[in-house]
């Protein structure tokens, strides 16, 4: 953690420390215990799983990723995925 504040600070700081927030999260302390976390709309969205999800963000960065440029073909990692069912259980 970037920052560390104990609740008593961050009641006497509140405005300071939300700004702070924004740019990571803010460790909240009592008696010296770590408790609470307090991290950005936008952070706490992308933990929570709304937004753009894997495939969203895949497909973006291909479309702004230059591969030609390394030597990557868009299809490289077709057929590598392994179709078979798999092993059965014991139970």
């Amino acid at each position: 953690m970037a920052h560390t504040y104990s609740i008593a600070e961050a009641r006497d700081n509140l405005a300071k420390i939300v700004r702070e927030s924004e740019s990571g999260p803010v460790e909240l302390t009592r008696r010296g215990r770590p408790v609470a976390v307090l991290v950005s709309l936008d952070e706490f969205e992308r933990l929570q799983g709304r937004g753009e999800n894997f495939w969203q963000r895949l497909v973006a960065f291909r479309r702004l990723a230059d591969m030609e440029r390394f030597g990557i073909d868009e299809n490289v990692f077709d057929g590598v995925r392994d179709r078979d069912a798999g092993r059965k259980a014991p139970w």
